[in-house]
């Protein structure tokens, strides 16, 4: 079984399981409210989903390019848009130094594609064409609409799981064992999904890295850009704001450093094995 199917398969594997705790939350509460629950999450996810491509641009301070303004970035998006067969998307370049660039829309036909002013003084052409194969490969395999069902599935976990704390209920509300382990679901349960939700978006990576690699052809540009960006984002943090946390999980990398513990929380693999398999592809393909 080829890489990028595997990463499918985990992808609904880890639905599943997300679905699960969303079930057992409900049967725990043992009411019927959780249905209001998932009806407000999914009108939330729908939202988000349909503006994620404002709502990224935004946080970014992006402004729109012509292909006078950016003719090299115009030439590679729209080689890479032809070769798969797909639409033209938006340019936008963003005024910041941290080297980063994501893809957006919630289809091919609505897609934006932002690089940083950081990036593209940071890479060469072939290493940007590395980069911007992968984010358009989030476009193309709708990973904005698998991120927003994630989190939306995540937020009534956690509005469930909070309602209970704070009123209580559920079925195991006679005995202290029933009710200390319920207490410890309702804890739990939260940062399960948020668990799950990461685990998710780690995936959905890797599948741009290698369906990215295949349609450029070229998997160490993408694993050279990589490594560039890592010590770039480390040199050129972003502020704390909200609405890029909202954000980070487009990027090609994540913008806000972790280590350590902290990997379990990244909407991003690690650089280092990303590079890894984009190695061994190179191998498979004979570019290595």
């Amino acid at each position: 079984m080829g890489r990028s199917v595997m990463n499918i398969v985990k992808t609904a594997l880890l639905f599943g399981v997300l679905w699960g705790v969303l079930l057992a939350v409900g049967y725990m509460l043992g009411g019927n409210f959780i249905w209001i629950f998932a009806l407000i999450g999914l009108v939330g996810t729908f939202i988000s989903f349909w503006n994620s491509d404002t709502i990224a641009i935004r946080s970014m301070r992006a402004r729109a390019v012509s292909a006078q303004e950016a003719p090299g970035l115009h030439r590679i998006v729209r080689d890479l848009a032809d070769q798969a067969g797909q639409p033209m998307p938006r340019l936008y370049i963003s005024p910041t130094q941290q080297p980063n660039a994501f893809a957006t829309g919630r289809s091919p036909k609505r897609a934006a594609v932002c690089c940083t002013e950081g990036i593209l003084q940071l890479l060469d052409e072939r290493e940007l064409r590395g980069v911007l194969g992968h984010e358009l490969m989030h476009v193309y395999n709708r990973d904005i609409l698998t991120s927003s069902v994630a989190a939306g599935v995540a937020g009534v976990i956690t509005s469930l799981a909070q309602m209970a704390l704070w009123f209580g209920g559920g079925r195991d509300r006679q005995g202290g064992g029933g009710i200390i382990g319920a207490l410890l679901a309702m804890i739990l349960a939260p940062l399960a999904a948020t668990l799950i939700q990461l685990a998710i978006s780690r995936t959905r990576e890797y599948s741009a890295d290698h369906d990215g690699a295949e349609l450029t052809g070229d998997p160490l540009a993408l694993a050279s850009a990589l490594q560039k960006i890592s010590g770039g984002v480390a040199a050129h943090p972003l502020p704390q704001e909200q609405e890029l946390q909202d954000a980070a999980h487009m990027m090609i990398a994540n913008p806000f450093r972790g280590g350590g513990m902290g990997q379990l929380f990244s909407t991003h693999p690690p650089t280092e094995q990303r590079i890894a398999r984009l190695q061994r592809l190179a191998q498979e393909m004979g570019r290595a």
